[in-house]
């Protein structure tokens, strides 16, 4: 099947208007301080909308999105691509966990930033508990957040083993856990492959996002996993197996030496 690609002036268009969209999401960020939460959701969800919408990314959902209440819900999902993120905050309000050298990076760092993500210096252990109890006191308040337990990004034909450490707050919040599992396709159906985000930067990972026609974006929200009676690693074997069955994946317990995983630490 020959490979359809848009030509260099969409492909320009697109970009533009994207960087515009970038330079837009900038100035909204000033204003999310002064503003409610509900309002700040509402904004940060129409502005991935907006993003998504320039790419040609065509999202779905299936499954039951949790109710906003005041109980959070800690998301945790698989991992192929920065794209990710985008398509998870189109459909539900959360606040991420990122590796603190995010923080630093230009434009992206200032929008995540803004956003209230969570950052993690991963190389120092003590870390993890101030993050969890970061977590832990979002959960109780009614904040929801998302976390990659994968710990790398992978180019979507396995599933990574499932890191449990930042699990501990849905044990102590006794809060729900509830498993995303992400997928990108074609307009035939076959496993779009433009969205990896492992071998690449993201300046070329984009480039590649931007030569696609479309993108369809699939989340399936799995059914959601009490956290009051186990403990975090029951519920990471829990929510792993849950997305592997649904994306028909192979568990890897172990990061593969080929280049086909980047790890975040």
């Amino acid at each position: 099947m020959a490979v359809t690609r848009v030509n260099k002036l969409v492909k320009s268009i697109r970009f533009i208007r994207l960087m515009l969209h970038i330079a837009s999401g900038l100035l909204q960020s000033l204003l999310l301080p002064y503003t409610s939460t509900a309002r700040q959701n509402h904004m940060i969800c129409k502005w991935a909308q907006k993003f998504l919408h320039i790419l040609n990314v065509k999202l779905s959902s299936g499954g039951s999105l949790p109710a906003c209440n005041q109980q959070g819900v800690l998301f945790v999902a698989n991992h192929t691509s920065w794209l990710d993120i985008i398509v998870i905050l189109a459909l539900y309000p959360v606040r991420f966990v990122a590796k603190a050298e995010i923080s630093t990076w230009p434009v992206l760092g200032w929008l995540c930033r803004s956003a209230g993500t969570l950052f993690i210096e991963r190389k120092k252990r003590g870390d993890t508990l101030r993050v969890n109890q970061k977590i832990d006191g979002m959960l109780k308040a009614g904040c929801s957040v998302a976390i990659f337990p994968e710990g790398a990004t992978c180019n979507g034909d396995v599933l990574l083993h499932f890191h449990a450490s930042l699990l501990q707050p849905v044990v102590t919040a006794k809060a729900l856990l509830c498993p995303i599992a992400i997928r990108y396709s074609n307009r035939d159906g076959s496993r779009n492959t433009s969205v990896v985000y492992v071998t690449v930067t993201i300046l070329q990972s984009l480039m590649l996002i931007l030569n696609e026609p479309e993108i369809q974006a699939e989340l399936n929200f799995m059914s959601p996993i009490p956290g009051d009676d186990k403990n975090r690693r029951e519920l990471a074997r829990l929510a792993e197996k849950a997305i592997a069955q649904a994306l028909s994946l192979k568990i890897m317990h172990t990061v593969p030496e080929i280049p086909s995983c980047l790890p975040v630490e």
